[in-house]
């Protein structure tokens, strides 16, 4: 599975430790940066680019972070076929693949510790959308919003 990943320097240390153990676990990681510490850096400039890669199939999820987890969140969730939310337990890891095809999760790092992210993140990815009918019907009308649309 090719998973991006993006942070700015809120989430710089994060990213860089589950990057590491991702690809240690035989995922195909792409880094959108930050490359290097900015204290100064803008979470959109890293998260943006990732959340269009995984919109347009380049990746198959995402993983974004910053200090918090929201901005990454707020962020990502602009660009059009995003479907992101702030992670902060196991049963929404899974249950926002599952239920809501989620293909970006956003972690705060400066709130979530290294073992518990690596987690998250774990079971983020394996997790599957059900594609069940009621879900989809959900995730129709939810796509109907960034086109502006009524179903």
């Amino acid at each position: 599975m090719r998973v991006g990943i993006a942070a700015d320097h809120g989430g710089f240390e994060l990213k860089a430790k589950l990057s590491t153990a991702l690809i240690a676990e035989g995922y195909d990681v792409v880094d959108f940066g930050a490359h290097k510490l900015d204290n100064d850096d803008d979470y959109p400039d890293f998260v943006v680019p990732l959340a269009i890669a995984a919109a347009n199939g380049e990746v198959t999820r995402g993983i974004a972070i910053c200090g918090s987890g929201v901005g990454a969140c707020v962020a990502a969730n602009k660009v059009p076929g995003i479907r992101s939310a702030l992670i902060t337990d196991s049963f929404t890891a899974h249950q926002g693949v599952e239920d809501d095809n989620m293909n970006v999760m956003c972690l705060g790092g400066q709130v979530t510790g290294y073992a518990e992210a690596l987690d998250l993140a774990g079971i983020f990815l394996k997790a599957n959308f059900k594609e069940l009918e009621r879900f989809k019907r959900r995730l129709t009308k939810v796509a109907a919003l960034e086109q502006n649309k009524k179903t």
